[in-house]
């Protein structure tokens, strides 16, 4: 003997509710993520200070390669592609005109002050 059939919809209203994602920290006015990685932060720091992201692009347009420049010259080997991806995703960075990316006025927000060792 075959029980009842059951439909998606009834399926689905039987499901209980879905708990609620982490919970992220944001600051108390802008409501910018205070939760940056490391290499995130070391790399805002490094544009803060007047660095830039230099992208390199294959045929189809999509970047492949991406170079944090320091102010200085110096090439930050924290900034690997996945980091760029997030600053990105936050819009942290941007760039103009196809001009190696800056970052934003959220990116200084974002980026914890930090002593120079200069």
């Amino acid at each position: 003997m075959a029980g009842p059939v059951r439909t998606v919809a009834a399926a689905h209203a039987e499901r209980p509710a879905a708990r609620p994602g982490p919970r992220r920290c944001f600051t108390f006015r802008t409501g910018i993520p205070l939760n940056i990685s490391k290499y995130e932060q070391r790399t805002l720091h490094a544009l803060a200070q007047g660095g830039r992201i230099e992208h390199r692009k294959d045929d189809a347009g999509d970047i492949i390669g991406v170079d944090c420049i320091t102010r200085d010259g110096w090439r930050l080997s924290d900034c690997t592609l996945s980091v760029f991806r997030k600053l990105r995703k936050r819009r942290f960075i941007r760039s103009e005109e196809g001009r190696p990316y800056r970052v934003t006025r959220e990116g200084l927000e974002a980026v914890r002050a930090q002593l120079d060792n200069r």
